[in-house]
Order: C-alpha cells, then structure tokens, then sequence
C-alpha cells in the first residue's frame, strides 16, 4: 500500500461515523468484527436517516420527495451498509417495495414500440430492497422482471416521451443497472444479470462519458463527483456499477479511470466537486444527513474512489 493510500484508508478507519468505519474495515482491511456489524445503525448518519420514522415504516408524505422521502432515505442506508434485520430498516424496506410494487398497476407508457419508464426510480428502490434482505419476496421479483421487459435495444433506458430510440438515458439507466446487479447477486437471476450486463457495456461503448463521434465529453457534469448521486450520472457512479459488473479492465474504461486519478488531492483523498442537495432547512432539496459540502475531502467519494481503483488494479492495498 502507497502512502497516499494508507493516509486515505486510515482517515476512513478514523471517521466520526461508524458506517465509514465499518464499510472501510469491510471492503478495504478485509476485517469484520460484531462491533462492525451493529456499528452502522448507532452513528449521526443512520441515525438523521431514521428520524422521524412512522408506523408504517415510511417517513411521511410522497416516498419519492427529494431527498427526504423514504426511497431517498432507503438507498442511502443500503449504501451504508445497514443491516438487514434492524426492525427499523427492515420496517423501511418494506414500506418502499410495498410502494414500488403497488405502481407496477400502472405501467409506462409505449411509444413507437419503446416503454418510456422512469427506471431509475425502480431499480433503485430494487437494489437497496435487495441489499436489505427483500430480494425473495415476490414483490421485487415482479420488479425486476418489469424493469427487465422495459430495456432498450441499446441496453438502457428513458423515460422521455419524446425520444426518438435512437439512445437511451444515462441517468435513467444507471441506477436500474445497479439495482438489477443487486437482485442478480442475492437470487442468482440470469436475466437481471444479462440485463444489467448490456446497460454496463452501453456505458462502456461511450468509454463512460466520451460523445460516440467527436470522443468529446457529453456532459460536463458528469465529471464531477458528488455523493450522493441520487438519480444522476457521473463518472465515479458509473465506474462503481461497472466494477460491480467485472469491467474495470475493459479498455474501454481506462479514459474514466485517468480522471479518476487525476482527481485524486496529494493527500490521497478525493473531494466532492458537486452536490446536488441542500441543507435540512433548505426550502428545496433539503438532506437531512450533512454529506459533507462540495470542495472539500468527502468519506464516501474518497470510499468508492478506492473501490474503483482497487477493482481496477491501479491501488493496491497490499502491505
């Protein structure tokens, strides 16, 4: 391990939230402990996530409100690594699949043969269900089967009416990668995993942000690294979802991974350049967990930034 990255690892061991320690232990020491595993729940993070909780699980109001509805809140905790059997969490999952399959009576619009679905919003509460321990119930298997038969030829998705199929939503397809990558690891479904697997490489065909003609970049923004990202594409959201997919050493990775690393402070860590919420008393988009503001040090940009590279061969952690 270089410097740069033992001094980046050893900040994420010594985090004031125990989630970042215990993902850190996890994913980048190879260690667990039980203190590890009931940690998570006890810190300022989990604990702004759950406040508030009501007696069906959810949080109040629309599931969907940005960012403080019980899907936003749901995704964060499955991210963080929360387990499955704290009654909390297990009570918000529950609430959120029950939200999510009660909406598949209502299925996307079909124009010019093209389902126009708002994917992300199902593949994310998909993935974190499945994270969460719900990937068995019935439920979320009929999820992923709906996300699954709304892919497009060119392995994404969009929810744009107006879209002429000739290319799919990056943002929109994103998420739904991820979310069937989840339900794939915890039931085995070849399907989600095929699906997930064409979204990956429709990524990758774009060398993840670079324009199919010029090789210029589609969008500025999609070269910063907020977290979270929400809905959003990104580069490093990207490269998370193709290393989960056993892509970091396609080639056609490699322009991404340069960024990535020219990204990195002399530090070892890496900052958040953007943030697409707001503080608690903001009036719109309000967080209620405080990610850390934009230009400075972030655990979790600096967390899934060594995840990437790792995956990639480019850090090792090795003594």
């Amino acid at each position: 391990m270089d410097e740069r990255t033992a001094a980046a690892v050893s900040w994420l061991l010594e985090a004031d939230d125990p989630a970042v320690r215990h993902l850190a232990r996890r994913e980048l020491v190879g260690t667990d402990s039980v203190t590890d595993l009931t940690g998570p729940t006890a810190g300022p993070w989990v604990s702004a996530l759950l406040a508030g909780q009501q007696e069906d699980g959810g949080f109040g109001g629309d599931p969907y409100r940005k960012w403080t509805g019980a899907h936003w809140r749901l995704v964060s905790l499955a991210e963080l690594g929360v387990p499955a059997d704290d009654r909390r969490v297990a009570a918000a999952a529950e609430h959120v699949l029950a939200w999510i399959a009660n909406g598949l009576r209502y299925p996307p619009r079909v124009v010019e043969g093209l389902p126009r679905s708002h994917a992300s919003v199902h593949g994310n509460a998909l993935g974190a269900c499945a994270r969460l321990g719900l990937a068995g119930d019935e439920r979320a298997a009929r999820l992923a089967e709906a996300i699954i038969s709304w892919q497009w030829p060119d392995g994404g998705w969009n929810c744009d009416n107006q879209a002429d199929g000739h290319r799919s939503s990056f943002h929109e397809s994103l998420r739904t990668a991820w979310g069937l990558q989840e339900y794939a690891a915890a039931t085995g479904h070849e399907g989600a995993q095929d699906a997930a697997d064409r979204a990956v490489e429709l990524f990758l065909e774009h060398r993840v942000f670079r324009r199919g003609g010029s090789g210029e970049p589609i969008n500025a923004r999609w070269l910063s690294t907020p977290y979270p990202s929400y809905w959003h594409y990104d580069v490093l959201a990207a490269l998370l979802v193709i290393a989960r997919g056993g892509k970091t050493n396609d080639p056609r990775a490699s322009d991404a991974l340069d960024l990535l690393e020219d990204k990195r402070r002399p530090d070892g860590r890496w900052n958040a350049q953007a943030q697409w919420w707001r503080a608690s008393d903001s009036r719109t988009t309000p967080e209620v967990v405080d990610w850390g503001a934009a230009g400075r040090p972030n655990l979790m940009v600096t967390l899934n930034a060594l995840r990437v590279l790792v995956a990639a061969g480019r850090v090792s952690l090795e003594d």
